[in-house]
């Protein structure tokens, strides 16, 4: 079974960036991957996505111009670049993988997940 570590979160100020890594170890990235995050007392929430390909994007309106998701390289890492945070974004972020090589932003539609990173982002 494949594992995923996600890492990067932390507490910082309104404004401020930072960068989620997601990695599995000895694991490719070969579909689709993406980021989603769970506030308190809310359900799991798509945040971002890409293609197996690197080469497409997907982003909730909330994140649009200040989040960017890319893979790195060898491809077993997907990064969260998270820029001019809100206190809105506090949550903890979940790396999610697809199953199946075809894009999508439906939560549901994932099939393997980490355990989670917290964010926190105060005003």
């Amino acid at each position: 079974q494949v594992q995923y570590v996600e890492s990067g979160g932390g507490l910082v100020q309104a404004g401020e960036s930072l960068r989620l890594s997601c990695v599995a170890p000895g694991h490719t990235f070969a579909t689709p991957t993406g980021w989603f995050r769970q506030a308190p007392g809310k359900g799991r929430a798509f945040v971002a996505a890409v293609s197996s390909d690197g080469r497409t994007t997907y982003y909730a309106d909330s994140v649009k111009g200040r989040f960017t998701i890319f893979r790195g390289a060898p491809q077993n890492t997907v990064y969260l670049q998270m820029n001019s945070l809100k206190p809105e974004d506090t949550a903890v972020y979940y790396c999610g993988q697809r199953a199946y090589d075809a894009d999508t932003t439906s939560v549901g539609d994932y099939h393997y997940w980490g355990q989670g990173t917290q964010v926190t982002v105060s005003s």
